[in-house]
């Protein structure tokens, strides 16, 4: 069985804190790793979606996934973010994770190209053979505009080290269909957190999540739960989380959670074009479900 048991539960899909001039604040990123490591969270996305990977340049992208490997110091497993549309583009990142000490990288499928199904394989495939790191696949058509297939998802899955899914369809008829058909050693993760603890309760073995951001603890608890089936536990944690779960969305993420996470205290308001800083009405909405939840 191939489980990585530490790569199962609530992993944060790790904001890229920023100054309000948008450079990089690594302090701030210091204290986010240590946040999460006393919170509970499983392991950490670095350089994911909710990271800003799509508007920071390659060096960028490679020091900030080197700083949070660094600032983990072995306490909690760091995922790297190393996909792209360009294959080459996606080997050279996923190297460089494998030479800074990443535990396991995070591909998503190769945005606006829009390739078939055969050319989905293909990348995941010569990405995996030629380096060799753990790699989980991450499905999430709504940005890419591209889906990778249950049935391509079952290929890859026999490739040896990709040991992985990250579903961030949101369509528990998708979560169903990965549960059955994929070998039980590999592991399914949601990327939906409205939808994480039922995927979890179906057979999943946690969520990647942009919510961990704000409550670590909490997640970690309930996605532990689902975990171990104990469903009343589960969805009780989870219940006040649900207005979160729908808030951070109220614009494109990363805006509301770094927002959120700026409200915290936890970092500036720093965030780069074309992203923006979220607007009035959102924050209001937002706030309010903060200040609900204790975090403000």
């Amino acid at each position: 069985m191939r489980i990585n048991h530490s790569l199962t539960g609530s992993m944060v899909a790790l904001i890229t804190p920023m100054h309000d001039n948008g450079s990089v604040d690594f302090a701030a990123l210091e204290s986010l790793v240590d946040f999460h490591v006393v919170s509970g969270t499983r392991a950490i996305i670095s350089m994911g979606t909710t990271g800003e990977s799509a508007t920071l340049n390659q060096d960028e992208h490679i020091e900030v996934m080197r700083a949070t490997v660094e600032l983990a110091n072995a306490r909690i497993p760091v995922i790297a973010g190393t996909g792209a549309n360009s294959t080459s583009e996606a080997i050279e990142l996923t190297q460089a994770a494998k030479d800074i000490g990443a535990d396991a990288c995070l591909l998503v499928t190769p945005y606006y190209n829009k390739p078939t199904q055969e050319g989905l394989y293909q990348h995941y495939k010569l990405i995996a053979e030629t380096v060799d790191i753990d790699q989980i696949l991450y499905n999430v058509p709504g940005r890419t505009a591209v889906d990778l297939s249950v049935e391509t998802a079952v290929r890859l899955s026999a490739v040896k080290n990709i040991i992985g899914i990250k579903d961030a369809t949101g369509d528990l008829n998708v979560a169903r269909a990965l549960i059955d058909q994929c070998p039980e050693d590999f592991l399914l993760y949601s990327g939906d957190d409205a939808t994480a603890i039922e995927f979890i309760l179906m057979g999943g073995h946690g969520g990647i999540s942009v919510s961990a951001n704000v409550a670590p603890e909490a997640l970690a608890n309930a996605y532990q739960a689902a975990f171990e089936d104990n469903k009343e536990v589960a969805v009780s944690i989870n219940q006040p989380l649900k207005n979160l779960h729908q808030s951070l969305f109220i614009e494109s993420n990363p805006i509301p959670v770094k927002w959120a996470m700026h409200k915290m205290g936890k970092c500036e308001r720093g965030i780069r074009l074309p992203l923006t800083k979220l607007s009035q009405e959102a924050r209001t909405i937002l706030e309010r479900d903060l200040f609900n939840l204790g975090v403000i």
